[in-house]
């Protein structure tokens, strides 16, 4: 049995200082500002406040090539758990470079992993992983267990919404005046979809703890937040006081996905009995 090393991307929204401790190798996707410009992780969300739009890519093949080989070279085999497919195309500039790395190292074994999961829910299945000494029986867990990994999101402003096409600017203009919080989950395939709506951010917060409750199926929670920590503590505060949760992590939103949720995005992740259903019912 060949030893083997776990790969993600950062739309995983663990810090190189995490992915460290994890022995995890990482794989950016980049950002730019609409100028060209860029700023440092910590200054994004400010910058986004006055008014900057950023704009995403995805990590290229050249990038997967790079990072696989060096594991390769290492004699080591690979298991990648990548960014939804259904939110970049990250995970298939990752499956062509596996492609053809198989070719040029037949000796090692690549496994990719569609995880049809965004920011910490790539994180929790990641750190589940770990456990796992044998390839294949991580891939299969990671294969059984992902469509049960819950992504329930709020966000603060619709404005970044309504700049994707998720909602009308109508919508997002008057919701704004409102205080009306989208409640935003991740389906089946991957995708980022609209539910219910609620009146003002607690209410919005109260509203992911009830979720959790009607939804999971084990006690862990991960917790990621678009520079609003206070709204994060009191999310993981209401989950461990009063639904009995274990918090498991509290992580930043990295500039990759904030650029489409916006500042004050606060999202909740845990492995459900399955995830909620899309609006055509699968």
């Amino acid at each position: 049995m060949s030893e083997f090393r776990i790969v993600c991307d950062s739309a995983c929204d663990l810090s190189r200082e995490m992915l460290c401790e994890r022995g995890v190798t990482c794989v950016p996707l980049s950002y730019s500002f609409d100028d060209g410009g860029t700023v440092d992780s910590a200054d994004f969300y400010t910058e986004m406040r006055l008014g900057r739009v950023a704009k995403t890519t995805g990590a290229n093949v050249e990038a997967f090539r790079a990072a696989f080989t060096l594991i390769l070279e290492e004699g080591r085999d690979i298991l990648y758990l990548g960014f939804s497919s259904a939110l970049s195309m990250t995970y298939n500039s990752a499956r062509i470079a596996a492609g053809e790395l198989r070719n040029e190292y037949p000796e090692r074994r690549i496994i990719t992993v569609d995880s049809l999961c965004a920011s910490a829910g790539i994180a929790l299945l990641l750190d589940r992983l770990l456990a796992f000494s044998d390839l294949d029986k991580a891939a299969r867990y990671a294969e059984k267990t992902k469509l049960k990994i819950c992504h329930l999101f709020t966000v603060d402003n619709l404005d970044y919404l309504k700049r994707g096409g998720r909602v009308s600017p109508t919508t997002a203009m008057v919701g704004n005046l409102l205080g009306i919080k989208p409640m935003l989950y991740v389906d089946n395939h991957g995708r980022l979809i609209p539910g219910s709506k609620v009146r003002g951010r607690h209410k919005a917060i109260e509203r992911l703890a009830e979720d959790f409750e009607s939804l999971h199926e084990e006690n862990d929670v991960y917790i990621s937040h678009a520079d609003c920590l206070s709204d994060a503590e009191a999310l993981g505060k209401i989950l461990t006081t009063k639904y009995n949760a274990k918090l498991r992590l509290i992580t930043n939103i990295g500039p990759v996905i904030g650029s489409h949720s916006g500042p004050g995005t606060l999202a909740l992740f845990f492995i459900g009995r399955e995830r909620p259903p899309s609006k055509t019912g699968d």
